[in-house]
C-alpha cells in the first residue's frame, strides 16, 4: 500500500476505507507490520492480535461493502491491558494475570467491537495501573518515542506511546489520578480523562473505585471526541455510571473563543517546575487569549494536598480492590502449605513492589486506630478539593494550567524515589480527587525537543466544552501534528 503519514487519525482513516483507498484488512496489516518492527524497541504492546485484528477487519470490509457506516469501522485502535477483553489474554501488567484471558468483554471494549473498530492488540501499563511511568510492569518498560532513553509516562505509557510512534489511530486508556493525561503530555498526544461514571468501568480491572475512569489517548481532540462518543452512557452493570446528555462527536471546533473565560491557578505554577514546562504552558494561555478568550487569575488553595490525600485513599481502595487476587479463583496460584500460606506465597509471587507498597500503605490506613486519623480525615479534605474547583467554574468557563512539571524524565532516574515518581502527577491528582473532566492537548517543546502537555480541565460533564476549546487551539497551531522520529512509516 501507499505511505501514510505516522499521524494518520480515525477520521483520515474512515476517510480512505469510505473512499475504498484501501481496505481494512490492508490498513490493519500495514499497522500489523508497523508494529512488529517497532515494539522489540518501544515494548508498547504487551500482547499483539494478529489473527484476531485480521479477522475484524475481514468483517469491517464486509460491513463497508453492504453500506454500514459508523465512525469506527475498520479503523485499527489498541486497547490497555488492564480492559477485559473476550477470549484475549489480559494481564493488567501483572505478573499474577499472566495467562488470564476473560469470556467477556470490558462495557466499553464491547461498544468499540460494536462500530467495528479493529483490535490490534493489549498494551503496556503500569501494574495495574498503579505508576507514573510504565517501569512498573512485569513486562518490561516501555519507551518513549520521542527518546527512547526515557520514560512515556504511565500507567497508560504504552498507549501514549502507541498513538505517537503510528502504532495504532487511537488507544482506550484509564486515568486514576493522572494516567491518561500525563502520558499524553510526556508523548506530544491528546488525552481525555472524562467525568467520574461518564462511561462504564464494568469490566476495567480496579485500581481506586472512586477515582478510576476510562478514556482515550488520540492524536487530536476532534478524534478523542470519537472514541467518547462511542464508549458513553449509562450501563445497567455499573451502578456509578450515569445517564448525561450525549457528546457532540463532530467537533467543528468555534470561530474563536470571545465569551470564555479562562482560569489560571496561581497554585499550579510551583518551585522546582521546569522554566520551559511554565514558558511553553503560558504560551499557550496567551494564544486562548489571542483567540478572544478572557484570561483571569483563579485560586485553588487546597491543591497542595491533593498528593497527599490521594496518596491515602487510593491506597485505601487498592488494599480492598487487589484482594481478589488469591490463587484461588484465576491467575496465578503458588501452593502452600495451607489456605494462607498460599495467600501469601501467590501474592508474594505474583504482585510487583509497587502494588505491594500501596497495598501495605492502604491496609495501614485502613486499620483500627488510624482509619478516622488518616482515611476519613482524606476524605473531608477531598471534598474541599472539590469545592475549590466548584467556586473557579462559578467564575470560569475552563482552567488553563501544566500537565507535569517536567517533561519526560531518564528511565530509572525516579525508580528508587517514589515520592519523587508520585510528584509527576502533582497537576493532575486534584482533577481526579474532584472527578471533574480534563484534558491533554501538545503545546509545545523543551530544549531536548521532547514535548510540553498543556492540561484544560472542565466541570462535571463539561467534556463538550473542552473538546471544543481545545479543537479550536489545535486548528490555530501545529505542535499535535509533529511526530517523533523513527526509523519506518506506513
Amino acid at each position: 500500500m501507499t505511505d501514510t503519514s505516522l499521524s494518520l487519525t480515525i477520521r483520515a482513516a474512515r476517510e480512505k476505507l469510505r473512499a475504498r483507498e484501501m481496505s481494512s484488512v490492508e490498513l490493519t496489516r500495514a499497522f500489523l507490520d508497523r508494529i512488529h518492527a517497532l515494539n522489540p524497541s518501544l515494548n508498547a504492546y504487551i500482547t499483539i492480535m494478529d489473527d484476531e485484528a485480521l479477522a475484524m477487519a475481514h468483517a469491517a470490509d464486509e460491513r463497508i461493502a453492504r453500506g454500514d457506516d459508523t465512525p469506527l469501522l475498520g479503523v485499527p485502535i489498541a486497547i490497555k491491558d488492564l480492559f477485559s477483553t473476550r477470549g484475549v489474554r489480559t494481564t493488567g501488567g501483572s505478573k499474577i494475570l499472566g495467562n488470564y484471558a476473560p469470556v467477556w468483554d470490558a462495557t466499553c471494549v464491547a461498544r468499540l467491537r460494536a462500530q467495528g473498530a479493529v483490535f490490534l492488540g493489549k498494551l503496556n501499563c503500569d501494574e495495574f495501573g498503579m505508576g507514573s511511568s510504565t517501569e512498573n510492569s512485569a513486562y518490561g518498560v516501555t519507551r518513549n518515542p520521542w527518546d527512547e532513553t526515557r520514560v512515556p509516562g504511565g500507567s497508560s505509557g504504552g498507549s501514549s506511546a502507541a498513538v505517537a510512534a503510528g502504532l495504532c489511530c487511537a488507544a482506550l486508556a484509564t486515568d486514576t489520578g493522572g494516567s491518561i493525561r500525563q502520558p499524553a503530555a510526556m508523548c506530544g498526544v491528546t488525552g481525555l480523562k472524562n467525568s467520574y461514571g461518564r462511561i462504564s468501568r464494568y469490566g476495567l480491572f480496579a485500581f481506586g473505585s472512586s477515582l478510576d475512569t476510562v478514556g482515550a489517548i488520540t492524536h487530536d481532540a476532534r478524534d478523542a471526541a470519537i472514541m467518547l462518543a462511542a464508549m458513553e452512557g449509562c450501563d445497567p452493570q455499573d451502578a456509578t455510571s450515569v445517564d448525561v446528555a450525549p457528546i457532540r462527536a463532530d467537533l467543528s471546533g468555534l470561530q474563536d473563543l470571545r465569551g470564555l473565560k479562562v482560569g489560571v491557578p496561581k497554585e499550579y505554577f510551583i518551585d522546582g517546575m521546569q522554566p520551559e514546562v511554565e514558558q511553553r504552558v503560558r504560551e499557550a494561555i496567551a494564544q486562548l487569549q489571542a483567540l478572544g478568550a478572557e484570561v483571569r487569575d483563579v485560586s485553588l488553595p487546597n491543591t497542595s494536598l491533593g498528593l497527599p490525600v490521594y496518596y491515602l485513599i487510593a491506597p485505601a481502595e487498592v488494599s480492598a480492590n487487589m484482594a481478589r487476587f488469591d490463587g484461588v479463583k484465576y491467575g496465578l496460584r503458588v501452593q502452600g502449605e495451607d489456605l494462607i500460606d498460599t495467600y501469601m506465597k501467590t501474592r508474594g509471587a505474583g504482585f510487583g513492589a509497587e502494588v505491594k507498597r500501596r497495598i501495605m500503605l492502604g491496609t495501614y490506613a485502613l486499620s483500627a486506630g488510624y482509619y478516622d486519623a488518616y482515611y476519613i480525615r482524606a476524605q473531608k479534605v477531598r471534598t474541599l478539593i472539590k469545592r475549590d474547583y466548584e467556586h473557579a467554574f462559578e467564575t470560569v468557563d475552563v482552567i488553563a494550567a501544566p500537565v507535569t512539571p517536567t517533561t519526560a524524565f531518564k528511565i530509572g532516574e525516579k525508580a528508587d524515589d517514589p515520592i519523587k515518581m508520585y510528584l509527576e502527577d502533582v497537576f493532575t491528582l486534584p482533577v481526579s480527587l474532584a472527578g471533574i473532566c480534563g484534558i491533554s492537548i501538545p503545546c509545545g517543546f523543551d530544549q531536548n525537543n521532547l514535548p510540553v502537555g498543556l492540561q484544560l480541565i472542565g466541570p462535571a460533564f463539561g467534556e463538550q466544552r473542552l473538546l471544543d476549546v481545545a479543537q479550536t487551539y489545535q486548528a490555530t497551531t501545529d505542535h499535535h501534528l509533529k511526530k517523533p522520529s523513527l526509523s519506518l512509516s506506513l
